[in-house]
């Protein structure tokens, strides 16, 4: 496809686990931020406007330019210099998979750049961006679109992540109840225990399995399948407040749950209809779609 000297990458927001598929269940939202690279003769240059402006660095160390660097890595081709402007409307360390994001973006950038077809490369940018963050369920959403069923093989370092996008069944309407405060992902996987009695991790399994079929074909059946024991509960002395929310919205019947590592908390009412008896104090609730595209390429 030759070598483009510019390119515009959309990516979108994702949340992840869903309740009960810790590591493996991922769906991506209308939410996005936007990245323009351009070659350059020499140097980086990073401008970031949104979310995070001010905050992140503005140099190699930023996360786009990291994934870059590492997709060149693979696929050779890197050009002398940079340009990168970041447009972010993803909140960070909110449990919407801002870092999925960006380490998509570049490195979807980035193999664009180099004159790689992204649609023929999916594989190694899901193992490039899957292995930067821990896990492959925010950046497969992020990428493919859709509702994903991400895995691991362990020990495998070529092809360690997989995923499946799977179609997301149209009426199920996602509100983010966005928290005002953040959370860090190492803080809350902290809080986590090494074992799980064998009983939670039978009935989450099981929920699992049942959430596959809920988010594709049997939305009535979001709320079951969106419970979880193995994770949820440990990480409530982090955001009491979001794990109050959650248990609200369930007692009104509507399916929800932590989104990825919080403090947002994911609301699926099929009708896109909330009670309004619900406390939201101190979230945001932003009525959101599922994104069913994925990352998009825009050449300059």
């Amino acid at each position: 496809m030759g070598s483009p000297r510019e390119v515009r990458v959309r990516v979108p927001a994702s949340s992840a686990n869903l309740g009960p598929g810790f590591d493996s269940l991922g769906l991506a939202l209308s939410l996005y931020d936007e990245i323009e690279v351009s070659a350059a003769a020499e140097g980086t240059t990073v401008e970031v406007e949104g979310e995070g402006a001010g905050q992140v660095p503005c140099d190699e160390s930023h996360l786009v330019v990291r994934a870059m660097r590492t997709t060149w890595n693979i696929v050779g081709d890197a050009p002398a210099g940079i340009r990168l402007r970041c447009r972010n409307a993803i909140p960070h360390s909110r449990g919407l998979g801002s870092s999925a994001a960006a380490a998509v973006a570049g490195a979807v950038a980035a193999a664009v750049l180099a004159g790689r077809d992204p649609e023929l490369e999916r594989e190694t940018l899901l193992q490039v961006t899957a292995g930067m963050e821990g896990h492959a369920d925010n950046a497969a959403a992020s990428l493919l679109g859709g509702f994903v069923v991400a895995w691991e093989t362990p020990g495998n370092t070529s092809d360690r992540f997989h995923a499946v996008r799977l179609e997301a069944h149209q009426g199920i309407r996602p509100v983010a109840f966005i928290a005002g405060v953040e959370s860090l992902t190492a803080t809350t996987r902290g809080l986590l225990p090494e074992r799980v009695p064998l009983v939670d991790a039978a009935f989450t399994g099981s929920r699992t399995a049942l959430a596959v079929l809920a988010f594709t074909e049997r939305p009535e059946l979001l709320l079951p399948a969106t419970e979880d024991r193995i994770h949820q509960s440990y990480r409530r002395p982090a955001y009491p407040a979001s794990a109050d929310l959650v248990d609200a919205l369930r007692e009104q019947g509507i399916a929800a749950a932590i989104s990825g590592a919080g403090p947002t908390v994911l609301a699926l009412p099929t009708n896109g209809a909330l009670p309004a008896q619900v406390d939201t104090t101190g979230f945001t609730a932003t009525p959101l779609e599922i994104d069913r595209r994925g990352t998009t390429v825009e050449i300059g």
